[in-house]
């Protein structure tokens, strides 16, 4: 009995996804950042985005978000979620 051997096609196709979605926490700030509301401009200065993380470094945030703003009567946080679903999807669509 010979040796068999066995072609990886796994890693190539990890390693497209990955590159695939590598841009998407910046890309879930920046949405996150034009959904913020803006009337002095000190939330959106204010958010940053940590490795992965989004932070909403100001006391109302949590105020904000929860829909409190005629300019963001959803928040940020559930469009900025569906806004990354939807962009997983067309992105591992390709």
């Amino acid at each position: 009995m010979g040796i068999k051997l066995i072609s990886n096609n796994i890693t190539p196709s990890i390693n497209k996804i990955v590159k695939d979605l590598q841009d998407l926490p910046r890309d879930a700030f920046n949405f996150w950042q034009q959904t913020t509301p803006k009337q002095s401009g000190n939330a959106r200065n204010k958010t940053k985005l940590q490795g992965q993380t989004i932070r909403a470094d100001y006391p109302y945030a949590q105020v904000l978000d929860k829909g409190s703003s005629k300019q963001a009567p959803q928040g940020m946080s559930k469009p900025t979620e569906r806004f990354i679903k939807n962009e997983i999807k067309k992105r591992l669509r390709k």
